[in-house]
């Protein structure tokens, strides 16, 4: 349509006018540190100018723009080199969990914050004990008059120590007799800059740390920052987990096609395309990213079906470790030990190893093939006893 040609053209313009070289390629995969202050003065400039909350309904402080305008802001944003985003996590999980679940009172106090890019977030969901196994969580937060006091750990928490605040799936209630793991659970809205909240980095194999553990020691938050019901957090859980999975995914394949073609040009540079097996594998990653794009804009143009997303992160994981794997080879002993200052290869080094943890972060592929066993395939359950 001519109208969402006229769209693209105007975030295209934006873009050029408001990435700079500085801002251009920062903070991405193993490096989500890297020029943090700018990339936030970023995100807000990105706000002020209405197109981070493009999805979000007009009520609630969005655009309300269709899923065509969505695709081709984020296929924009990522074809132009923007940084990447700081406050992804309030923006993509938060917001649309209180614009559908939250409470008025919630809504009016987070939902500018979030758009605005002034309070950022961070996810409490996974513990030492608990990862995939999500219902196995052991934090508990219990009332004390007008608050909840949370005792425990989380761990694998992206950026917590720059979040102001947390969304958390913590034990409220013990699980009843013959009940469901997933009863008792309940999702809080959580203040990081308190005594009672301890943050500690993670450092990674890229030598980066955006991951950290957190510790809850008697740490507060107000009663009514319960999200939904007491005990019914497992429904709002599973929610956030599938807002996170919307238009934005086709912004990373556009991401996923640049390094890919940064690759082949690598690849022709050094000679390494002329080993038939090299390019045998760039062939298979070309095809591989066309049929996980294709089934992508696919999954968002139909009805939400059960298993759509899990496919899709089956997928994207696997492309990007395999061309994490494909990168070493192509560099050979440089891609095991660059020369000081050799950027290219550095970064290509950072892609294969952060692209490790793709295939375990968001739900390990283990446990994706099981939903897609027990809940697509129809398959007997799994005995977890």
């Amino acid at each position: 349509m001519d109208d969402d040609q006229e769209f693209r053209r105007e975030i295209r313009d934006w873009l050029a006018a408001n990435v700079t070289d500085e801002l251009r390629g920062a903070g991405g995969a193993g490096r989500e540190n890297e020029a943090f202050e700018q990339r936030r003065d970023f995100a807000r400039r990105l706000a002020a100018a209405g197109w981070s909350t493009l999805a979000w309904p007009v009520e609630h402080g969005g655009q309300g723009a269709s899923l065509a305008r969505q695709v081709i802001f984020h296929e924009e944003y990522a074809r132009s080199g923007a940084p990447g985003r700081v406050d992804h996590i309030g923006l993509t999980m938060v917001g649309p969990t209180l614009i559908g679940l939250g409470s008025d009172r919630q809504r009016k106090r987070f939902l500018p914050g979030i758009a605005a890019a002034t309070e950022l977030w961070c996810q409490g969901y996974s513990e030492p004990g608990a990862g995939s196994d999500l219902a196995a969580v052991t934090t508990r937060a219990r009332l004390d008059g007008a608050q909840w006091v949370i005792t425990g750990q989380k761990v694998w928490t992206s950026l917590a120590h720059v979040a102001d605040w947390c969304f958390m799936l913590v034990r409220t209630a013990p699980v009843p007799a013959g009940a469901s793991r997933h009863a008792g659970l309940s999702y809080l809205l959580v203040p990081m800059r308190q005594a009672g909240v301890t943050v500690r980095p993670i450092r990674q194999l890229t030598g980066d740390s955006e991951f950290n553990e957190v510790f809850f020691d008697e740490a507060r938050t107000e009663r009514d920052l319960v999200v939904g019901e007491p005990g019914q957090g497992w429904r709002v859980a599973m929610a956030t987990l599938g807002f996170e999975r919307g238009a934005a995914t086709v912004g990373q394949q556009v991401g996923f096609q640049r390094d890919l073609d940064d690759l082949v040009t690598l690849a022709r540079r050094t000679g390494a395309a002329d080993d038939p097996a090299v390019r045998e594998r760039l062939t298979r990653a070309w095809i591989d990213l066309t049929v996980l794009r294709a089934h992508t804009l696919r999954v968002l143009a139909a009805p939400p079906a059960t298993g759509t997303a899990t496919v899709i992160k089956l997928l994207w994981s696997r492309w990007r470790q395999g061309l994490g794997d494909l990168a070493m080879t192509v560099l050979g002993p440089r891609g095991i030990a660059p020369a000081p200052g050799d950027d290219e290869a550095d970064r290509w080094r950072r892609l294969f190893l952060f692209s490790r943890a793709d295939t375990i972060y968001g739900g390990s592929n283990e446990i994706q093939r099981g939903i897609l066993a027990e809940r697509v395939l129809g398959l007997p359950r799994q005995d977890r006893r």
